[in-house]
């Protein structure tokens, strides 16, 4: 059997993350191995506990939670991030999603819906919801129409559309037969053709070009 997801857990209000605590508890799969009330003491519990997913906040009250994901990642550039949040302005997700975290869901979501982006994410996957994507669209550098300095391969433009579709690397690599190490070349080329800082931002980056359509 496969050892549970174990899941960092960042929000200041209690009741927040105990209702978090409780609904992740109900899935055999998902395991909180920790919480936090601040910054500070997120940046301190990822380090120590080395989470699989953080479940992060934007609204701290001694840090910003960009600033939280970001000292997170200094430290561990392989840290996987779901920003869990009620703050919904375009700069806001824009600036997340750039600081490197691979979700992005507003409170209020479906809870099959937070389960299955923390899945996607553990499993090496990006998932935005389509409201929050619509957001990053317009705040996204590139313009629609700008060309690709080096154009994108026919493999690329399949890999890309499968992360388009949220689809992580072990299910691009099931659908094109190939291997999930090809699956990961072709994502870094991706991610370097289109200037995005990961594949989240690439995936915005591209629907704003009009390459794939997000549903």
């Amino acid at each position: 059997m496969e050892q549970p997801i174990r899941i960092l857990v960042v929000d200041d209000h209690p009741i927040v993350r105990e209702g978090l605590v409780a609904v992740l508890g109900t899935q055999p799969d998902l395991r909180v191995v920790g919480e936090a009330d601040s910054g500070a003491t997120a940046v301190a519990r990822a380090a120590a506990l080395a989470p699989d997913i953080v479940l992060l906040d934007l609204e701290m009250p001694d840090m910003d939670g960009v600033e939280v994901l970001a000292a997170m990642r200094a430290r561990n550039p392989a840290l996987r991030a779901i920003v869990f949040t009620a703050f919904d302005t375009d700069e806001r997700i824009l600036a997340t999603v750039q600081a490197g975290a691979q979700g992005y869901l507003l409170k209020g979501a479906p809870r099959e819906e937070l389960f299955r982006a923390i899945r996607v994410v553990h499993q090496g996957g990006s998932l935005l919801q389509p409201v929050v994507a619509s957001k990053l669209l317009r705040q996204v550098s590139a313009p629609s129409t700008s060309p690709l300095a080096e154009p994108l391969t026919a493999r690329e433009m399949e890999v890309l559309e499968a992360l388009g579709r949220g689809l992580q690397n072990k299910e691009i690599a099931a659908e094109l037969t190939i291997t999930e190490r090809t699956v990961k070349f072709h994502v870094s080329a991706i991610m370097g053709k289109l200037g995005a800082g990961n594949r989240t931002e690439a995936v915005a980056i591209a629907a704003q070009m009009g390459l794939i359509k997000l549903a």
